[in-house]
């Protein structure tokens, strides 16, 4: 986690090096979290689903997954660094949410949607 934390401030370092934190919106950094997503997604449009499965065996395909799973987590930990959310943390608490809403013995082999927590 400690590395997260190091990425934040040296993205934060970044762009006040170069002035940008005028830029660094929330939403302009989501608008180009978005951006980046898609450009992952588009390395995967075309392939079955067995061919997502060996990307990484194809070198310069797995270069430019890479490059681009690297622009989503610099986007989603910068908006997260300018919003003060711990992402971390952010994770964490929605791991166990999951872990409550979809339990193993009902969930198991299961895509199924469990019900919405009641949050009362």
């Amino acid at each position: 986690m400690r590395e997260i934390v190091d990425l934040a401030e040296r993205l934060r370092g970044f762009a006040a090096e170069r002035d940008w934190e005028q830029f660094h919106t929330p939403k302009n950094l989501a608008m180009a979290l978005s951006g980046e997503v898609g450009e992952l997604v588009a390395e995967f449009q075309w392939l079955t689903p067995e061919e997502s499965k060996t990307i990484m065996n194809d070198a310069e395909a797995a270069a430019r997954v890479r490059a681009e799973l690297g622009d989503v987590f610099i986007y989603l930990t910068r908006l997260a660094d300018v919003l003060g959310v711990d992402l971390a943390g952010a994770a964490h608490a929605k791991l166990d949410e999951s872990e409550r809403r979809y339990d193993p013995a009902t969930y198991r082999g299961s895509a199924r949607k469990a019900p919405p927590l009641d949050r009362s």
